[in-house]
């Protein structure tokens, strides 16, 4: 039966690829359909955390700064990025410590899908509520960072931000979202002391199709979670008018269903949340062969894909379990196996792509594979194997939940091999796999796993503030806020960190980024598995297309594009 199915998907297949070569000639800029595979979320974006809601909310939404497909940081809602050099920023004093102010100015044309303006009460109060502790926030350091906002009381849209310290990154405020302060505010205002009762009592969760939410380029006009969600364009945007009249992004979760949604014109392209390795491979040969109209596009990026350890389990507290878990790993056999080599081996959490990137010896000894020597620590750790080859302690197994989210074709072939890999030094892994959306807003959000596999997504010179910092470790008393999920607490990476956020030498942050990477491999918080290469397909008549390879995603410039 299960063959059956599979020809007829395949004949499915065919007859589609030929009904989609009739209509492509059809495509316009009147309506563009992009599938996608990861479930989304709440559209607020101090509360977002998935990669599928923040590739969603840059069509609509526009904030201080972005990084562009060049990686260097550009202004969107200001006049321009203050700095040093043109004297909008400067490093003041107080009280013997070193701080930053920076004058922000926004531009006099940005306004909210309602035509109210964006001004730098918007700024103001993102930060008022992303600091409160009953409100879940993952990057809560993008607004931790500025002690205060003082407004121009003659501008409103003249501010000065007074950062805490003195950092390198101040204008590097990608992830500081503004919120409509003349909707939000009142919101916030009557259930800011309930614990997670401001995003509940969002609009963006009880009226997420008002115009007034968002400030891009196009509008959210329909949303229904779990399926789909429709944008139109903004008549009150600051920026160039969008060409394309009406965007929908389809979540298709089954990546085969995907494909074969694609060619029957069904949606008009893939996302960059969307086909896996293999099938974006598989599929690029099909378009060269048949002369298909699509563009298959890889761009090398910076997503990290890993297995969180969650550190507070009894089993994963012992440094030399996790070790053992990291060394018993063929990584080497994995990337050519399953993605015939074409994937790179991750050591650590920076991508070669990096300038922060290193590989020094101590390094390299950690992330070494050796079977041998992943046993040697486990015995170490007083497991020793049973009968079944599976090790046991105090008459306990050695066994372990693999976590991921359920449908990602790729995740469940990686997390099939790592299983027999474990196996074979004498851990038990059992499989439970959840939708995208519990597994990132109840699973990994409140710790709630032994193993976890996903992506961080990022962008060059990140501080890892957010995921390494003590500090960002979720709890119920911070309001699960942070995104260090394994809960690893080192308190010489925490000062490092701090270090590095204050540095203005190149030279001196390399030093200091390489120190918090030798502490991270010798921790063993994480699991690395590979930098993954980002992937999209895109119709050939769709033009001005560009994809960043980081975690400022190509639909920042959505309103450039166009089917001509």
């Amino acid at each position: 039966m299960k063959n059956s199915i599979l020809i007829l998907a395949a004949s499915l297949l065919a007859l589609s690829s030929c009904t989609k070569k009739e209509s492509s000639s059809n495509l316009n800029n009147s309506e563009y359909k992009i599938g996608i595979s990861q479930e989304f979320e709440n559209l607020n974006p101090l509360v977002m955390q998935m990669v599928a809601t923040t590739y969603l909310y840059s069509i609509s939404g526009r904030r201080l700064v972005n990084m562009d497909e060049n990686s260097k940081w550009v202004p969107q809602v200001v006049t321009e990025i203050p700095t040093l050099e043109n004297k909008k920023a400067k490093i003041i004093t107080v009280g013997g410590k070193k701080k930053v102010v920076a004058e922000w100015e926004i531009l006099s044309n940005a306004n909210w899908g309602d035509g109210k303006p964006v001004i730098c009460e918007d700024f103001a109060l993102a930060r008022e509520i992303a600091m409160n502790p009953n409100v879940s926030v993952g990057d809560k350091e993008s607004y931790a960072q500025i002690e205060k906002i003082d407004i121009d009381p003659k501008n409103p849209k003249k501010c000065t931000f007074t950062y805490g310290r003195a950092r390198f990154d101040y204008y590097m405020l990608g992830t500081y979202m503004p919120l409509p302060s003349h909707l939000e505010g009142e919101v916030y205002k009557k259930h800011k002391d309930e614990r997670e009762g401001y995003e509940k009592n969002s609009l963006y969760s009880k009226e997420p199709t008002n115009p007034g939410l968002y400030n891009g380029p196009y509008l959210i006009s329909e949303i229904k979670l779990g399926d789909h969600v429709s944008f139109t364009p903004n008549p009150h945007f600051y920026g160039e008018k969008p060409k394309i009249q009406k965007v929908i992004v389809k979540l298709i979760p089954n990546t085969g269903t995907l494909e074969a949604n694609l060619q029957s014109g069904t949606i008009d392209a893939i996302g960059v949340v969307g086909l896996d390795f293999d099938q974006a491979t598989g599929f690029d040969k099909k378009v060269k062969a048949e002369k298909l109209p699509y563009s298959v596009n890889f761009v090398p990026g910076l997503t990290y894909e890993h297995i969180d350890m969650n550190m507070s389990h009894p089993i994963l507290k012992d440094l030399n379990v996790r070790k053992a878990l990291i060394q018993g790993l063929d990584r080497q056999t994995l990337i050519k196996s399953l993605f015939d080599g074409k994937q790179q081996i991750a050591i650590h959490s920076v991508s070669p792509k990096d300038p922060w990137y290193s590989e020094t010896d101590a390094i390299k000894k950690e992330s070494q594979y050796s079977k041998a020597n992943a046993e040697k620590l486990l015995d170490a750790a007083g497991w020793k194997k049973g009968a079944d080859g599976i090790r046991l302690k105090d008459g306990k197994k050695l066994s372990l939940e693999f976590s991921s989210t359920a449908g990602n074709k790729t995740r469940e072939l990686v997390q099939v091999y790592l299983q027999d890999q474990w196996k074979q030094i004498g851990v038990e892994v059992t499989i439970k796999n959840y939708p995208a959306r519990v597994f990132f807003g109840e699973i990994t959000k409140k710790r709630k796993f032994d193993l976890a596999l996903y992506a961080w997504t990022s962008s060059p010179e990140s501080v890892p503030r957010s995921t390494f910092h003590s500090s960002s470790i979720p709890t119920e008393k911070n309001g699960w806020s942070g995104q260090n999920q394994p809960g690893w607490n080192n308190q010489t990476v925490d000062k490092l960190i701090e270090d590095l956020e204050v540095e203005f030498d190149p030279a001196k942050r390399l030093t200091i980024a390489t120190k918090i990477t030798e502490e991270y491999v010798k921790d063993a918080p994480v699991i690395p598995l590979y930098y993954r290469s980002e992937i999209s397909v895109t119709p050939s008549k769709l033009k001005n297309f560009v994809m960043t390879g980081h975690q400022f995603y190509e639909t920042n410039a959505i309103e450039k594009w166009t089917l001509e």
